[in-house]
């Protein structure tokens, strides 16, 4: 998929306003273009290579059948991640990252099976049939704080093949687990953040809206690709 990324998209969406001067990480110099009233600004040039580099390996991942797992857990973040994840089918955390969510597979597998276990009963009318009111509503309030934790990876098939995370900071739980498991992780990278754990970087403003969806934008459509690479694939 040859991608042309817009730059003019990327600057109307202020993708390439960074952090004040005074918060910046020395290892983002390369990705700063200059500053201005004390902050600084990310060269965007940069980051339309950076966005070309790691949408034909977010293709090549899907189209080789693995899963790539979304993630965004801040306010600005979480409703729009949860939105592409949802339209691709792919896994996702936007609630929040709970440890070993990728390394401690036991747990997490256990915790994810038990609500499964308990929305089937649910929606059998099991649990109705053998409780009062007041526990049906017990367990409705359990199954949806479980959802929030977990709703996102309940269809993840084990180590996902790639992690996009939309701030490393935020999450850099999602990152330093990643890592451990040897997937590899795209992510967005302000200037206050620390580009060395990132496989491929995507320096840009981690705090916009509008740059967050285009980007995510590029995700699904990289996603998407892939998808359609996988299927033609296996009709040939």
């Amino acid at each position: 998929m040859a991608v042309s990324v817009d730059i003019k998209k990327l600057l109307e969406a202020g993708a390439h306003f960074g952090h004040t001067s005074s918060r910046w990480h020395p290892k983002m110099a390369g990705y700063i273009h200059s500053k201005r009233a004390g902050n600084h600004i990310v060269d965007l040039v940069q980051t339309v290579k950076a966005i070309e580099k790691a949408l034909p390996v977010i293709e090549e991942t899907v189209a080789a059948g693995k899963q790539v797992l979304l993630v965004g857990t801040k306010r600005q973040a979480k409703d729009l991640v949860k939105k592409a994840a949802e339209e691709t089918g792919m896994p996702y955390v936007t609630n929040r990252w709970v440890g070993g969510m990728l390394t401690n597979t036991t747990t997490i597998n256990g915790r994810i099976k038990y609500l499964q276990d308990l929305e089937n009963k649910m929606a059998s009318g099991e649990l109705e049939s053998r409780f009062n009111k007041l526990e049906v509503q017990r367990f409705q309030e359990e199954i949806e704080q479980m959802n929030l934790l977990y709703g996102g990876i309940k269809d993840l098939r084990g180590k996902p093949g790639l992690v996009y995370v939309t701030d490393v900071v935020a999450d850099h739980l999602a990152v330093k687990e990643a890592r451990r498991l040897g997937v590899p992780v795209v992510g967005v990278v302000d200037t206050n953040a620390d580009p060395t754990p990132i496989d491929y970087v995507i320096p840009a403003n981690d705090d916009a809206l509008k740059a967050i969806q285009l980007l995510l934008d590029y995700v699904v459509e990289a996603i998407n690709a892939g998808k359609a690479k996988q299927k033609k694939e296996k009709a040939e």
